[in-house]
């Protein structure tokens, strides 16, 4: 999901759309544009129809009213304005909006199509990596961002943990990356789960539009623009998990698909993980800590407390076993709001959002 904002009573939001081709299978092809807005007043004394809203006969209409505006509780409404449709063949992974506000990103696995907001009938395809022969595909495209201060920039994320920088003025269709980021592999610790784990499951620019950073399945990991060679810095999200990777295997857990995001100074990161913990990292103290989204430690008001995750040897107080951590409950979407420190995280159904200790 993506949004783009459009003053302070309303703001723009994207949303893939579930399209069922048949019972058993059901792909995210659509996009839709919606207006997300609030209403804290309503409208009174028509003269046309009651209150109830049926309307009047007009012969029995002896004088004119001016409707007023009356307060009431706050409505959340949220309508689609547009229908961004056919033009994806493949599962959508991804929309990132341009910093222009005229045009946004959409990615599925072979593609990466270029909308502009006002025309919803066609797009531009700017990334095709399908081969001519399917047998010969080796990866698939994992993730989109744009470049936060340049529209003519974005990178996109493959399957085999590298990322591609690519700029729309050196081609219409951007074959061709003008960077490569790769961290090397250490043969050392080479597995059958190797290739699995290194996919890379999102990217996202900073907001300087310096760094950007990568989410693998055990680890978060921040590039600067300038250096392809490796990332400046790695963050373990849950490195206690590598012990399990065989039984994550085969419940299909190994492959779900962990966003991350920065928070609005480019200071510290948050990323989610399993047993509805998330996990926020400082960049400049490099500490770290775990936090949980439930209703039994959310209540309104509440603080969180730390969470620690014991690997083994005698289990301190407060902390949980890896054995005892609940894998069909996990965050996958985090967002942090620009410019303040409040936080939205997402667990199986339900939406917490949490804000900074007010004093």
């Amino acid at each position: 999901m993506a949004g783009v904002a459009g003053g302070n009573d309303f703001q723009w939001c994207f949303s893939q759309v579930k399209g069922a081709i048949d019972e058993d299978v059901a792909e995210d092809k659509t996009i839709k544009l919606w207006k997300i807005s609030e209403r804290d007043k309503r409208a009174e004394g028509y003269n046309l129809k009651d209150e109830d809203g049926r309307l009047r006969d007009p012969f029995r209409i002896t004088s004119l009213r001016v409707p007023v505006l009356m307060p009431m509780d706050l409505m959340v409404e949220a309508s689609p304005r547009r229908v961004f449709a056919n033009a994806h063949t493949y599962h959508i992974n991804s929309i990132s909006v341009n910093s222009d506000h005229q045009t946004y990103l959409s990615a599925d696995d072979l593609r990466i199509n270029l909308w502009h907001l006002e025309i919803t009938d066609r797009s531009f395809n700017i990334v095709d990596i399908k081969p001519a022969n399917m047998e010969e595909l080796t990866e698939v495209i994992t993730a989109a961002e744009c470049q936060p201060n340049q529209c003519n920039v974005f990178v996109y994320s493959s399957s085999k943990g590298t990322i591609r920088l690519c700029d729309m003025r050196a081609a219409a269709l951007c074959d061709r990356h003008t960077k490569f980021f790769e961290e090397p592999e250490d043969p050392s610790s080479r597995s059958f789960f190797s290739e699995i784990i290194s996919s890379i499951s999102d990217v996202k620019f900073s907001h300087s539009g310096r760094y950007m950073m990568t989410r693998d399945y055990l680890s978060v990991k921040v590039w600067d623009l300038n250096m392809e060679s490796r990332p400046v810095e790695t963050y373990q999200v849950h490195e206690y998990l590598r012990s399990k990777l065989c039984s994550l295997y085969e419940n299909d857990c190994i492959f779900d698909k962990f966003e991350c995001c920065w928070n609005g100074s480019d200071s510290a990161i948050m990323t989610g993980s399993y047993n509805n913990f998330f996990r926020m990292f400082d960049r400049n103290t490099r500490k770290d800590i775990t936090l949980e989204a439930s209703r039994e430690s959310s209540k309104p008001r509440g603080t969180l407390k730390p969470r620690k995750v014991s690997t083994g040897g005698k289990r301190k107080k407060d902390e949980i076993s890896v054995d005892s951590l609940d894998f069909n409950k996990k965050i996958l979407h985090t967002a942090w709001h620009p410019k303040e420190n409040v936080i939205a995280v997402a667990a199986t159904n339900n939406l917490y959002i949490f804000q900074d200790k007010i004093n």
